[in-house]
């Protein structure tokens, strides 16, 4: 009787491990391309690349570019006490903004993000 039970809990702990494993499981990585910071929602790469005059958003799905085209978001950067909002609007192969924005390593920054036919996504993000 112990061995059939030894057996049963060995298959239930494998089986436990490969569903968590496959769970997450896909070919690429979550490492920045456009020297920003990358944060997955939902299977969407979100990264951020944030300086003084622009705020860029890229999303990837699955590692290919995402279509942004009809896509918003609305970005709240924190950096300090002081708080700034910036609406992202498509932008080429993503979303932007340009203008005068106070970032730097440890800016927090919140971005809701809309697509087209999907529930907007929150991202949240640390510069470094």
């Amino acid at each position: 009787m112990k061995p059939l039970f030894l057996i049963t809990a060995l298959a239930l702990s494998l089986a436990g491990a490969a569903h968590a494993a496959g769970s997450h499981d896909h070919a690429h990585e979550h490492k920045p391309v456009h020297g920003g910071v990358v944060v997955e929602v939902r299977d969407i790469d979100y990264e951020l690349v944030a300086s003084p005059t622009a705020i860029q958003l890229h999303l990837r799905d699955h590692g290919k570019p995402a279509d942004i085209s009809k896509a918003s978001a609305k970005v709240t950067l924190l950096t300090g006490t002081h708080r700034q909002e910036v609406e992202l609007k498509p932008a080429g192969s993503k979303l932007e903004a340009l203008g005068t924005f106070k970032v730097g390593p440890g800016t927090k920054a919140v971005a809701v993000v809309q697509i087209a036919g999907k529930s907007p996504a929150t991202v949240r993000f640390t510069l470094k």
